[in-house]
């Protein structure tokens, strides 16, 4: 698949360039560095156990369809909710939310924030048949290589975390593990940057790390800039069926959904009740 052409940045902002996260997202990427440091001495062992893991299910692949894909979230707390649930079982939400119709699951393993844990990408991909998307603040080949040896089928690459040079070579680094890259951006000029580095599944974060304040325009103003031959996720305040048409109508293929599902006292329905939108597409980009 060849990378589209894609419309340029402001040349403001293109001379500017990238700068390091600040507030809520530049704590937890130096903590993600920090884990990262102490997960190396492991890399040789985990590296082996990434390339002799079973074959996973496709999370591209799984995201296109007639109807707008839900990648259901198991999310025990978060920076901006607190506790949700904290006892939250991954491999029964995960099978909750398969037989409600997800498309795939999105599984958060950041410990000190979101309560989760590499293991539950084990015991997700034990119950259920469905991709897993491994959703952390990833910085290192390393944190890579245990997502696959846990069972992933994709990883959550933040463009605004990561330096332009680095978001390419961790997708380069994804790739070569059998790991499909979601690279979530807010802005054009991410999405540019994005696209560079040759994102398949791009997602669009109405939160904004930072400030972690949610404006669902921001979906609204990114979706129908994503190339067509693309996978356009829409995250971040999707809870209703109106969401998820409302993004539809933008040109969503797919929407992760955390908060709502994961709080529910009957997560099968709460994940059914958001499916069967009406996929819509995009037009091709001149």
């Amino acid at each position: 698949m060849q990378a589209p052409v894609v419309p340029a940045p402001p040349a403001s902002r293109r001379a500017h360039g990238w700068s390091p996260p600040t507030g809520t997202l530049g704590r937890l990427v130096l903590e993600a560095h920090a884990r990262a440091d102490r997960l190396r001495s492991r890399a040789d062992e985990l590296e082996r156990a990434a390339a002799a893991a079973p074959v996973v299910p496709s999370f591209a692949a799984a995201l296109v369809r007639r109807e707008v894909a839900v990648i259901a979230e198991v999310k025990r707390r978060s920076p901006s909710k607190g506790a949700i649930a904290l006892g939250l079982g991954a491999a029964t939400q995960g099978a909750a939310y398969e037989r409600g119709g997800a498309s795939a699951l999105s599984i958060l393993t950041e410990t000190a924030h979101f309560g989760g844990a590499v293991d539950d990408l084990r015991e997700a991909r034990e119950a259920v048949s469905l991709p897993l998307l491994r959703k952390d603040f990833l910085v290192a080949e390393v944190q890579l290589a245990e997502a696959r040896a846990c069972g992933a089928s994709a990883a959550l690459l933040i463009a605004r975390a990561l330096e332009p040079a680095r978001l390419r070579a961790l997708v380069a680094a994804a790739r070569a593990l059998a790991l499909e890259p979601l690279v979530e951006v807010r802005d054009e000029w991410e999405l540019e940057d994005a696209l560079g580095a040759g994102a398949l599944v791009v997602g669009v974060n109405n939160r904004d790390l930072e400030t972690l304040v949610i404006d669902p325009a921001t979906c609204d103003r990114m979706l129908p800039l994503m190339p067509a031959d693309r996978v356009a996720v829409a995250e971040s305040g999707v809870s209703r069926r109106e969401d998820v048409e409302r993004y539809a109508a933008a040109g969503a293929d797919a929407v992760l959904v955390g908060s709502s599902i994961s709080a529910s006292t009957d997560p099968e329905s709460a994940v059914r009740a958001l499916t069967g939108v009406r996929r819509v597409g995009r037009p091709a980009v001149a």
